[in-house]
């Protein structure tokens, strides 16, 4: 399983506009082959920034993510937004386990 960690900064007037091209693109990519999980959400201390989450059954299941129509809309739409930063990483998930202390 492959992880997508990102964050990107804008201006928090934008939050609106940020929301409107991202609720179509959640729900496509959630109904995607290989998505295990897909969401965004503002952090709670900063409101400019927002933070995805995205699990992938495998490497191909996000390259065909990438490969979308509705990816190429909602970035250009992003682009046209004029984040002022945005990182993206992504991690290979090992196996579940149980949290310690839990």
């Amino acid at each position: 399983m492959l992880i997508v960690l990102a964050d990107a900064t804008f201006d928090p007037v934008q939050t609106d506009k940020i929301r409107a091209i991202a609720r179509p693109m959640i729900e496509a990519s959630r109904a995607e082959a290989g998505c295990a999980g897909y969401d965004y959400a503002f952090d709670m201390l900063e409101p400019g920034l927002m933070r995805v989450r995205e699990w992938w059954q495998d490497e191909q299941a996000l390259k065909d993510h990438f490969a979308t129509p509705h990816m190429a809309v909602f970035l250009k739409a992003l682009r046209d937004l004029k984040p002022k930063s945005v990182t993206i990483r992504c991690h290979e998930l090992g196996p579940e386990r149980p949290m310690p202390n839990a």
